[in-house]
């Protein structure tokens, strides 16, 4: 499927709600492409062939549903899929780091092993709003020697400015929402 038809299915696919997790926040929600098997599969496939001729170790997933996006992406690659979580759900040794999101702030952990001083990694998550999130796991990523070559999402809302929270690292998203 062609980047811009899968775009147009995802703008129909999900619904926008208003108010959640608070007040004055517009939620995407995401979940939509994962009860669509054909839209599931087109954007995997998207990520997959986006990273095709790319050297890379691993697939690196955020809490929660980067989990479900990543793990999809590590199984067509045949990479190792690693989880970024919230605290407490991860044997130790690991790594932690506070940050600051759109509503609050978060804490994420990974696994110390997780992987290993130079390995290159991409990150995928489903939504890039305010960059926080994102940021702090290249931030862990980068304290255990791994080196970002991109953090890729299904949504970006880019009036929020989230790429400017990634430095350096490079992003990429399916689909962009103005004005969010």
């Amino acid at each position: 499927m062609q980047l811009s038809q899968l775009q147009n299915e995802l703008r129909s696919a999900i619904p926008t709600i208003p108010d959640f997790p608070k007040p004055g926040i517009l939620f995407y929600d995401v979940t939509a492409v994962m009860r669509d098997p054909s839209l599931f599969h087109h954007v995997t496939k998207t990520f997959a062939e986006r990273f095709r001729s790319t050297d890379f170790d691993a697939v690196v997933g955020i809490d929660a549903r980067g989990f479900i996006f990543g793990a999809a992406l590590a199984y067509e690659m045949n990479k190792p899929f690693v989880p970024v979580r919230k605290p407490g759900k991860l044997p130790p040794e690991v790594e932690k780091i506070y940050y600051v999101l759109e509503y609050g702030e978060g804490e994420l952990e990974i696994r110390k092993d997780a992987v290993k001083p130079g390995d290159k990694v991409i990150v995928i998550d489903d939504l890039l709003a305010t960059g926080g999130t994102a940021k702090g796991t290249v931030e862990l990523l980068q304290r255990i020697g791994a080196e970002v070559l991109e953090c890729c999402f299904v949504v970006e809302l880019p009036d929020l400015n989230g790429r400017a929270q990634l430095g350096q690292v490079e992003s990429f998203s399916i689909i962009q929402y103005a004005g969010a």
